[in-house]
């Protein structure tokens, strides 16, 4: 369910909350359902994987963020993806 949790183990309840808690932060800011987020995280991590090797040990983090453009406030999609090498 949790979108973090793919790349790096976590134990315990507290953990689990932390990352729904996340979740949860994410599809209230950029008003984006947990599956979507999901969908564009899977569809970034295929196309990237086509030309670098993902650092899958390190906690990949990708969040909806508001950001202010000349039409206002608009969702911004923030990705931090470990990299390890070009292939």
């Amino acid at each position: 369910m949790d979108i973090f949790s793919f790349f790096k183990k976590k134990s315990g309840s507290k953990d689990t909350a932390k990352d729904r808690l996340k979740l949860i932060l994410m599809h209230d800011r950029g008003d984006v359902s947990p599956e979507l987020l999901e969908n564009i995280k899977n569809d970034i991590l295929e196309v990237l994987r086509k030309y670098v090797e993902i650092d899958i040990d390190q906690e990949l983090d990708l969040q909806i963020t508001q950001t202010d453009s000349e039409f206002g406030s608009v969702p911004a999609l923030v990705a931090n993806i470990p990299i390890r090498k070009k292939k």
